[in-house]
Formats: C-alpha cells, sequence, structure tokens
C-alpha cells in the first residue's frame, strides 16, 4: 500500500491481494518504523457510513471504506474512490482510495501485484 499525503488531501493506492484483503477481510494495514516509534496506515470496511471517512489516532491513520463499496469493488474495472470530508474546523480532507497500477516509466520498485495499467494498451 502506498499513500501520498499533500496538505489536506491523503491517497491510498492498493495492490491486487492488498484490494483483495480489504474486501475479503475487512481490512489490511501496513507501518514504518522510526526510532521514536512507529507510523501505521490502514484501510478498513465500516458498516453504516456512505463515503469514505479517515482518522488520524495515535500516530495511525485508518481510511474506512463503506462495508457496500467493498462488495463491489474487487471484480468491478472501478478504479477507486473519492470524498472530500468535512473537517471540524471547516475545511475538507480529499480522501482518495485506488488501485495501484503498473508505473509507464522505469521504476525500481516490485509492481508484480499491481493492476496492469490501462494506458499501456493504447501505447502499443
Amino acid at each position: 500500500m502506498k499513500i501520498r499525503i499533500k496538505q489536506n488531501s491523503i491517497r491510498f493506492r492498493l495492490t491486487r491481494s492488498e484490494v483483495e484483503q480489504v474486501c475479503k477481510q475487512g481490512h489490511y494495514e501496513e507501518e514504518t518504523d522510526f526510532n521514536s516509534g512507529q507510523f501505521r496506515y490502514s484501510v478498513c470496511t465500516k458498516e453504516g457510513i456512505e463515503n469514505l471517512e479517515a482518522y488520524f489516532i495515535e500516530n495511525r491513520i485508518t481510511l474506512y471504506l463503506p462495508d457496500t463499496y467493498a462488495t463491489q469493488w474487487l471484480d468491478s474495472e472501478q478504479v477507486g474512490f473519492e470524498h472530500n470530508m468535512p473537517l471540524e474546523n471547516g475545511k475538507e480532507l480529499l480522501l482518495l482510495l485506488e488501485k495501484d497500477f503498473v508505473c509507464m516509466d522505469d521504476n525500481r520498485e516490485d509492481q508484480s501485484d499491481n493492476y496492469p495499467n490501462p494506458m499501456a494498451e493504447k501505447l502499443r
């Protein structure tokens, strides 16, 4: 799982197996170690919500996906979901949850579990 944070936006990108785990088991989590502690980030399904929600509590970002979305996402062509979550301070937090595609440029990271990039066929 990759996360990208810029100002008031958070983008989560999940590989095939990560999407499968979220959709079938309802949870996927990773962590990054620092000398001072661990930073955790997870995607979980949640009943009773209509849009993506996110919370930052005790060094953990949790992105919640409506369970009704998860049942259809795994086997669909749908790339992901987006929602502007209103915050108590009057601002909004843009939440993006997406399937991770194979990069088109020369990339050294392992992409064997990524989704095929739909743009690859157009370049052939």
